[in-house]
């Protein structure tokens, strides 16, 4: 197992990328990445991150290094535990580590890989929160296309950090930004490496939103349900020519009234994966990260992938 990751080259040949830190969402982060890995017959590249205990010294001659040696016997053990986890997986595995800040090492690494995937929370996490902070900060930074896996909500209000796998097709959540069309070819792709259909999923805005949104729009006496016709027109007319590059993948259009991150995170539910962009139409520019694409993550039932607003490399 290499001690260190170098993050310098051009190449992303990181390929499907994972956060381990031994939680028990990692490990569901692991299944997920694993499999992930082996339906694009890529590698497997398993990360943690290693920080010496905060303190203060004199001076450099008084610092010592056993700090950063117990760090990286962590760090070597924690890897050793992944490893156990992935020993039956068919295709190339690398494990690496590296010191620093957990959301900062994926970063950084983001720029070599081709996916990275996380659990929704970590040992660092605090109980109460649904996401922890590298679930939070990572997919408003990262480089590549990012994971989220969330826990299991059980019926008697406990829950496990395994969701069950979704038997519904992939969600592409879409408002018609530019970054909308991103989102769509990735949704695509994923739907066909699982072999399963694409629902593209339009959350239409309440009654006092949609001329906000649409201003060209101003018959005020159609009713929402004519006004629900419409808008999946539109969105059956812009995703043609997916259809056509994907002619073998069966795509729905689905347009459902109401608020849009209360309808993704139900959509989730049943979904084995769904695809957000950074960015959407109701977000300030200056955002890293979208407020429809942050609550979803908060309330997500399933995988939700988060595509970064720059040509994907998914």
């Amino acid at each position: 197992m290499d001690d260190q990751i170098p993050f310098d080259s051009a190449d992303r040949d990181l390929e499907v990328l994972v956060g381990f830190d031994g939680s028990e969402q990692a490990r569901s982060a692991l299944d997920f990445a694993a499999d992930e890995a082996r339906r694009r017959g890529s590698g497997l590249t398993v990360v943690t991150a290693y920080a010496a205990p905060g303190a203060f010294y004199a001076n450099l001659a008084s610092m010592p290094h056993e700090a950063d040696d117990a760090g990286k016997a962590a760090a070597r053990a924690t890897l050793e535990e992944a490893a156990e986890i992935v020993k039956d997986h068919p295709g190339p595995l690398t494990f690496r580590s590296a010191k620093g800040d957990a959301t900062g090492v994926l970063v950084d690494a983001s720029g070599k890989a081709k996916l990275v995937v996380v659990g929704s929370r970590g040992r660092g996490g605090f109980a109460g929160r649904v996401l922890g902070s590298v679930a939070s900060g990572l997919p408003a930074h990262s480089r590549c296309p990012t994971v989220v896996v969330p826990r299991r909500e059980r019926a008697d209000g406990s829950s496990d950090s395994a969701p069950a796998a979704g038997r519904g097709p992939v969600v592409a959540g879409v408002d018609g930004s530019e970054q909308s069309r991103l989102v769509l070819r990735t949704a695509a792709r994923q739907a066909e490496r699982l072999g399963t259909a694409l629902r593209v999923f339009v959350a239409m805005p309440l009654l006092d939103e949609w001329t906000y949104w649409y201003p060209t729009y101003s018959d005020d006496h159609v009713s929402v349900e004519e006004r629900r016709v419409e808008l999946e027109g539109m969105v059956e007319d812009r995703i043609a020519p997916l259809r056509a590059e994907h002619p073998d993948l069966e795509i729905e259009v689905v347009v459902e009234v109401g608020n849009s991150i209360e309808l993704l995170a139900e959509q989730s539910r049943d979904a084995p994966l769904t695809v957000l962009g950074t960015r959407g139409r109701g977000t300030v520019k200056s955002a890293l990260l979208g407020s429809v694409s942050r609550g979803v993550l908060h309330g997500a039932g399933g995988p939700v992938m988060v595509v970064p607003a720059h040509p994907d490399q998914g």
